[in-house]
């Protein structure tokens, strides 16, 4: 199974989710979510973002992404 967890402006602990998931012995990739999903992608997994103070607005940035 291959995983693919989403980078996009303002995404955060996406490296967590690398880590856990290859903790529980799956093989998983961090894609920027402009370049498209690897060819053999099983599962995606779309990590949180900033919150409560961050003046960045990850949602509004996740929101208007590509």
């Amino acid at each position: 199974m291959t995983v693919a967890i989403i980078r996009f402006g303002g995404s955060n602990c996406d490296r967590d989710a690398l880590r856990a998931l290859e903790h529980l012995g799956i093989d998983a990739e961090i894609v920027w979510h402009d370049d498209g999903l690897p060819t053999d992608t099983d599962g995606i997994v779309i990590p949180g973002g900033f919150s409560y103070g961050d003046y960045l607005r990850a949602g509004a940035m996740a929101a208007r992404a590509p």
